[in-house]
């Protein structure tokens, strides 16, 4: 006898099945073989800071222990470093889970929420988790376009809205006068959700100061690029004390693992580390920019630890995607017009990047 499932409610099942990303995991197992080069989730080559490395390796012994549900020495360094309380700032399984405490905490099934055409996907998957709905603009000039983010926010009424700067997955950013400008432009009625995963990557004067005595801003940061944590997840918010009870009130209190805080702690310690990192990763930023040019190609210019290419067009991205694929090649490409005219490319080291380039140039010239 077939049994019937479980009834799931209405709103689960008109979600989709799938989450944001097919993981280059299941990528391998559908090719039925690893891949030799990983350079599409813009994860770090570089790996972790030597320290984080020692004080990990050291914590595993008493990883039968839960963590510190504040945990309160990684926020005590973190308030340190940005000169803001100890209560502005929460930490979670990266920002992805802070993103759904934001939008559990922030918005109500059928309100608006205002993010960008093309932007971050995980944030739009808690909106429709939740019950909201996403009102987009589109990007303007391959940047997320924060005066017609605002005008949208206006004209819907939203109390939430999603701004990457610098942007995934285009690369491209906005000075700090233009951030703050579009903050000043936003009703204090509205929240502001700024995603900084890639700030380290970007140029001086890139971030307005923090400014936690603004109620409706939350600055996003995380420890999966710069620091090469992406598989320990370790992000965390900075604000007012309200938002970030608000998110205490509802995120999962031992999400957090002893070796992720221990590392993260550690490699907050360690900013030589860091400034080698992001140098490495603008060596590697000129590198594709001559390698695109060399196959008269266009590189967008980046803030981040990738680059997009610009090869022409949807159609033609697919099929570079498809062929560095079978070749063992990992990367990835927007998901919408006229963002996916461009492949994505994550820097790689030296010998990384090397191989990308042999790969790539086969790929076009096979096309």
């Amino acid at each position: 006898m077939t049994k019937a499932p479980f009834a799931l409610n209405a709103r689960n099942q008109s979600l989709p099945a799938a989450v944001p990303f097919v993981g280059p995991e299941t990528l391998e197992r559908s090719l039925g073989k690893p891949f030799r080069l990983r350079l599409g989730a813009n994860e770090s080559s570089f790996g972790m800071s030597p320290k984080a490395v020692a004080v990990m390796q050291a914590e595993a012994a008493r990883a039968s222990w839960y963590a510190d549900p504040e945990n309160f020495d990684l926020r005590q360094a973190l308030s340190a470093q940005f000169g803001v309380a100890i209560d502005e700032i929460t930490v979670g399984a990266g920002i992805d889970c802070l993103l759904g405490c934001i939008v559990r905490m922030t918005v109500e099934a059928g309100e608006p929420v205002v993010s960008s055409l093309g932007a971050y996907p995980t944030f739009n998957y808690h909106v429709a988790g939740y019950g909201a709905e996403l009102v987009t603009v589109p990007y303007r000039d391959d940047r997320e376009d924060p005066v017609a983010l605002a005008a949208k926010v206006r004209e819907t009424g939203a109390r939430l809205v999603y701004f990457a700067n610098p942007d995934n997955p285009m690369g491209t950013w906005h000075d700090a006068a233009a951030v703050q400008a579009f903050i000043d432009a936003l009703p204090v009625t509205t929240l502001l959700v700024l995603d900084e995963a890639y700030i380290e990557f970007g140029p001086a004067g890139l971030a307005p100061a923090i400014d936690t005595d603004r109620p409706n801003v939350l600055r996003m940061r995380t420890f999966s690029k710069a620091h090469g944590m992406a598989g320990c997840r370790v992000g965390y918010a900075i604000g007012h004390a309200g938002l970030i009870t608000g998110i205490n009130k509802i995120r999962n209190h031992f999400e957090m693992n002893r070796l992720s805080q221990v590392g993260a702690l550690a490699s907050l310690k360690d900013p030589a580390f860091l400034a080698d990192v992001a140098a490495e990763v603008e060596t590697g930023r000129q590198e594709y920019y001559r390698l695109a040019e060399q196959h008269g190609l266009t590189a967008l210019p980046s803030a981040t630890n990738f680059v997009a290419i610009d090869v022409g067009g949807g159609e033609r991205a697919r099929a570079i995607l498809a062929a560095l694929q079978d070749r063992g090649v990992f990367i990835r490409m927007p998901g919408v017009a006229p963002l996916n005219r461009c492949i994505r490319v994550s820097v790689g080291t030296a010998e990384e990047r090397a191989q990308f380039a042999e790969a790539f140039a086969d790929v076009l010239n096979s096309l």
